[in-house]
């Protein structure tokens, strides 16, 4: 089976890994970033040699993000720009193919102790089956 993982953040926890913390989320130092990535990228190789990884990616800022979305008249209305800082955005994400929903969850509990400085806000870890064949109304 074929998974979809993510993780999630704000727009604030973005500006806080940069170094630049708000009430909403503290400033990251250069040691807990590297933490961070350490303990990603070695997850990551282990998924890989694993086999059970297809595709992971972080996601850059949520203030590049764009809209798209079509008036009455169905032309192309394009929004740019950051989201508040409260509303939550996928922020990362694996594609895994593992051998059960209880394998992946347990990948998910490893995705959620990744380590981060006191105070960071802690968002669950999401976990959504790939459905390749799609709805049926057999």
């Amino acid at each position: 089976m074929k998974y979809l993982v993510m993780v999630q953040g704000s727009h604030a926890d973005y500006e806080a890994m940069a170094g630049r913390g708000s009430a909403h989320s503290p400033a990251w130092d250069k040691e807990s970033l590297t933490a961070m990535f350490d303990f990603m990228n070695t997850l990551n190789k282990e998924l890989l040699e694993s086999g059970e990884m297809l595709d992971g990616q972080g996601l850059a800022d949520p203030g590049e993000t764009r809209h798209v979305s079509l008036d009455a008249e169905g032309r192309p209305v394009v929004t740019d720009g950051p989201y508040a800082e409260t509303k939550e955005v996928l922020a990362g994400y694996w594609v895994l193919e593992c051998e059960s929903l209880d394998r992946v969850t347990e990948i998910a509990a490893r995705v959620a102790r990744c380590p981060q400085p006191a105070g960071a806000p802690e968002y669950p870890v999401v976990i959504r089956r790939i459905d390749e064949q799609g709805p049926s109304q057999d």
